[in-house]
């Protein structure tokens, strides 16, 4: 009797196995892990989960590592010291030889791409086989580093690798950092309070939103055993400022920002269908890959709406398109929730309810599980192909999102063939090119479009964009110790209201009601 899968051609790729690892500071088991040593034991586990017969890890001809937040910038060392080769140090937990070894570039988007561009050489017969592994250790190195200990997690591995670079050229905006908006938090805060002036909503008010949207996260996040907070938490509990739960940028409380302070990986073995049963690998292992799309947006101080990330939205109807779905065929869906607005744009414009039955995270979101660094979505994918493999002929998608919302990839997945023979599945879409210029020197007044209060370590620090009359985009700060622009400010307010703007003698842009 000929299966289904016996008439998938050779050379389609497929996931073959998923692996995810986790620990909590002070619980038991702990073991104060390396990144190398937590991405050894979720790519072990993705060898596991494979249930190959065959030497999975022999066959393993490409490995990429996804590159930890504490090596995402120029200039930033891990204060623990790393292996002088990252993906050699991770085949050589599992025993695997790569020819191919890969240090990924930074965002949130890579792993989900990275899933795409691999089965895109798997079905042109360039790799045979590739695994995707990240992890990140920050929650043990706070936890060391406030006692006084600093362990050795170089290793000195030797070797060549392919180093793809930061990759952060989009994600720069210097505007943006010299006025304080240098961190994700602010800057997801001004694209928020652009969609709370758009929907007419006051502060309080649009903090409820977010509470409704990410109470059901909670309660994923809770079920889940990888989860770095799994608790349970109402829509009034994340909406409420409180001593514990402050305001870190308007109008963001500190429960419903990402959660960096994790120990947690995620690894994702892809192989052609060919290798996978010379392997051994039950065919109810098999996940498929019915599209995978990449998008890139412009600036945030360029976009033309402050609220929007169209980029994303291309990438996820792209993806469904090339499925040859709508979303309401998807059983399973998985949206990238550093801050409460990449989620609230597929809401809006897919028309999704936040209490959606199928529900909008798998693993319980970045505030509530984790926000695993730019290997969140490994996670998300390892949750979908555990929810399609136990409910066969159903599809899942992922969203998968990096920087600013600057970049964005989307997956689709299910147990059902797909065909790969036109290897047209994997899709690079155009950058978009519509863009608001920003002003070439300085101007004498402005326009409010959006702001953020950001609370640093040195106090409240208003950050805004707004419009010259010419029309170009102007960033600055405004001017707190002037009493009627800190209340239009304070107060949640500013939007429309006119600037006159000065320099400062940093240089910055620096504005007060007129």
């Amino acid at each position: 009797m000929t299966s289904a899968t016996d008439a998938v051609p050779d050379n389609t790729p497929v996931i073959i196995g998923v692996g995810q690892y986790s620990e909590r500071v002070g619980e038991p088991g702990y073991q104060a892990l390396s990144y190398m040593d937590l991405g050894g034991r979720a790519l072990a586990a993705a060898i596991a989960d494979s249930a190959a017969r065959g030497d999975l890890a022999g066959a393993i001809d490409t490995l990429a590592a996804i590159r930890a937040f504490e090596m995402s910038r120029p200039g930033r060392e891990p204060p623990f010291g790393a292996p002088d080769n990252v993906p050699g140090a991770l085949a050589r937990r599992v025993g695997a030889r790569p020819s191919r070894l890969i240090l990924s570039t930074t965002g949130g988007q890579t792993n989900q791409q990275m899933v795409g561009e691999f089965a895109q050489a798997i079905a042109a017969g360039e790799i045979a086989c590739a695994a995707i592994v990240g992890a990140e250790a920050i929650s043990t190195v706070l936890a060391l580093t406030a006692k006084g200990q600093k362990p050795d997690w170089s290793e000195a591995i030797g070797g060549s690798f392919e180093d793809q670079g930061y990759g952060v050229e989009e994600l720069m905006e210097p505007a943006l950092f010299a006025h304080g908006a240098s961190g994700a938090i602010p800057l997801y805060a001004l694209a928020e309070n652009a969609r709370r002036h758009r929907l007419g909503l006051g502060l309080e008010a649009y903090r409820r939103e977010i509470g409704r949207l990410f109470a059901p996260f909670t309660r994923v996040a809770a079920a889940n055993p990888h989860a770095a907070a799994p608790v349970v938490r109402s829509a009034e509990e994340l909406a409420k400022v409180t001593e514990r739960n402050r305001i870190v940028a308007e109008p963001y409380t500190r429960m419903t920002v990402a959660r960096d302070q994790v120990n947690q990986a995620a690894a994702i073995i892809l192989a052609s269908a060919g290798l996978a049963r010379a392997l051994g690998v039950p065919e109810d292992r098999w996940v498929h890959i019915h599209a995978v799309s990449a998008a890139t947006e412009v600036k945030l101080a360029e976009r033309p709406d402050l609220a929007a990330a169209p980029a994303s939205i291309a990438s996820v109807e792209a993806a469904l398109a090339r499925a040859g779905k709508a979303m309401g065929d998807m059983a399973y869906l998985d949206f990238y929730s550093c801050f409460a607005i990449p989620v609230f744009n597929q809401c809006d414009h897919f028309g999704l309810a936040y209490d959606d039955p199928r529900g909008l995270t798998l693993t319980g979101g970045l505030p509530f599980f984790g926000g695993a660094g730019n290997n969140y979505s490994a996670h998300a994918i390892a949750e979908a192909v555990a929810r399609v493999r136990a409910d066969r002929g159903a599809f899942a998608l992922v969203g998968a999102n990096g920087g600013w919302m600057s970049k964005y990839a989307t997956g689709i997945y299910a147990t059902t063939p797909a065909d790969w023979r036109a290897n047209d599945r994997f899709l690079r879409l155009p950058k978009l090119t519509d863009k608001v210029p920003l002003a070439a020197g300085p101007v004498q007044g402005a326009v409010v479009e959006t702001y953020t209060i950001n609370h640093g370590p040195k106090g409240p620090e208003a950050i805004f964009i707004g419009r010259a009359e010419n029309g170009a985009r102007v960033v600055g700060n405004a001017d707190l110790s002037d009493p009627a622009t800190a209340a239009a400010f304070e107060n949640g307010e500013p939007f429309g209201k006119r600037l006159t703007l000065k320099q400062d003698d940093r240089g910055r842009t620096v504005g007060r009601l007129v």
